[in-house]
């Protein structure tokens, strides 16, 4: 079970690398996205219990830093929630308030419904 989900991971930043690499005016790739908050996945996928690993609050801290720009925050925010949508059986409102856990504040809620264009 975890080889397939480290699969279908592996599968989305490939994706999202495919995908948003021809984004010049974005300074953060969304591969640069997904690795960063990697360490983040054993959290959500425990369902929040426990704290949040240190290398998680460092990913979000660093994307967070990198996305200074508008194209960067709509890569980020696209990546987001192609990353969100890809964690089945996680609860999206664990997702949601990691960067208020990590005491990051964003523009914008982590949701595949938010509209990454405003």
């Amino acid at each position: 079970m975890a080889s397939s989900f480290v699969v279908r991971l592996t599968c989305v930043v490939l994706m999202c690398m495919m995908v948003y690499a021809p984004l010049a005016d974005a300074a953060i790739t969304c591969g640069q996205v997904q690795s960063s908050l990697l360490p983040c996945i054993s959290y959500v996928r425990n369902n929040g219990q426990g704290p949040v690993p240190p290398p998680c609050c460092n990913g979000i801290v660093a994307v967070n830093n990198g996305a200074k720009t508008t194209p960067d925050r709509q890569t980020v925010c696209d990546c987001l929630k192609r990353a969100a949508s890809a964690l089945s059986g996680v609860n999206p409102n664990i997702i949601a308030g990691l960067p208020g856990k990590c005491n990051v504040n964003i523009p914008y809620k982590i949701s595949t419904s938010t509209n990454c264009k405003t």
